[in-house]
């Protein structure tokens, strides 16, 4: 694999051993890193804003021996403000850079990318149509937290129309068996068509469940998301649907002892500050998980 543009790319033996990776880089960490790259230099183009994943991308290039250069704001301060196309950026970063991490405001942008580039890309996000790193990450945290992923009942709350983190997560839960989706959102950001056909060729139960609390009863995960009022075409439609579902202390009294929260941050108001302290609270440590993660799909797209 040259490029990862897509969850869709994986299959379960693949997904496993990312995890097994990032395990392995797990352990690296508490060494301080290593220098398996050193010499290589990654680029981290991001046309959106980001904090963790430009972060955790940096911090795992770092951990590896190699070296960074980035733009945070390349939609306003980069060529693309003169007209230059993504493919003509692509072009020329990559005659600079061994790999290009790439997040992009348009959806599909990390293929047409992959379609000129010399390099690896990574996709970073490319609008509300994927994040196949963060989904890694998501099924990493999952296995670490409860131990395995088949039979799991996974909740999926909030805005699941545009939230890219969710596609890609349903794309990978649906490589495993026995794996049951509860769709918790409003009716206005149901999960994509396509993107729930994908999960019911593969044999996964997808049902809609409106009720957050109960959801919450019958779920080992819930995966609470960010309503995303950048992805909205009117205030009206936001304000329609924001603050309809909100995780707080009563939500931890239904929830299963064994269960976790996920969250792929930021968040907005949607996880209320008093479950921060729950231990079932994972989405802290589920963002920390990132960085081993990210430091194995490096090693894994620039090793010999």
């Amino acid at each position: 694999m040259k490029h990862l543009i897509s969850a869709k790319q994986l299959q379960k033996t693949e997904i496993m051993e990312f995890i097994d990776r990032a395990k392995h880089m797990a352990s690296i960490l508490k060494q301080g890193g290593t220098h398996t790259l050193d010499g290589k230099l990654m680029a981290a183009l991001f046309f959106e804003p980001s904090t963790r994943t430009r972060l955790s991308f940096e911090t795992a290039m770092l951990r590896l021996g190699g070296q960074v250069i980035s733009t945070e704001s390349a939609r306003e301060f980069s060529s693309a403000v003169k007209g230059e196309t993504l493919e003509d950026t692509i072009r020329v970063v990559a005659g600079y850079v061994d790999v290009i991490v790439l997040r992009h405001h348009e959806i599909g942008a990390a293929a047409r990318a992959a379609s000129v580039s010399t390099v690896p890309i990574l996709s970073a996000g490319d609008g509300a149509g994927e994040h196949p790193t963060q989904a890694l990450l998501d099924l990493y945290t999952i296995e670490r937290e409860l131990g395995h992923v088949d039979g799991l009942t996974v909740a999926l709350v909030g805005d699941l129309l545009y939230g890219r983190t969710v596609h890609s997560l349903v794309y990978l839960l649906s490589q495993f068996t026995s794996v049951r989706l509860l769709c918790t959102a409003p009716a206005s950001t149901p999960l994509p068509d396509d993107v729930r056909d994908f999960a019911l060729a593969k044999g996964v139960s997808v049902e809609y469940e409106p009720n957050l609390e109960r959801a919450a009863r019958q779920a080992d995960v819930i995966y609470q998301t960010r309503i995303q009022k950048e992805r909205f075409s009117s205030l009206a439609e936001y304000d329609a649907v924001k603050g309809k579902y909100v995780i707080d202390e009563g939500t931890l009294l239904v929830m299963k002892e064994h269960a976790i929260i996920m969250h792929p941050l930021p968040r907005a108001g949607e996880i209320t500050p008093g479950v921060d302290k729950d231990p079932r609270a994972a989405y802290f440590r589920q963002s920390h998980y990132g960085v081993p993660m990210r430091m194995g799909i490096l090693q894994h797209c620039l090793e010999r």
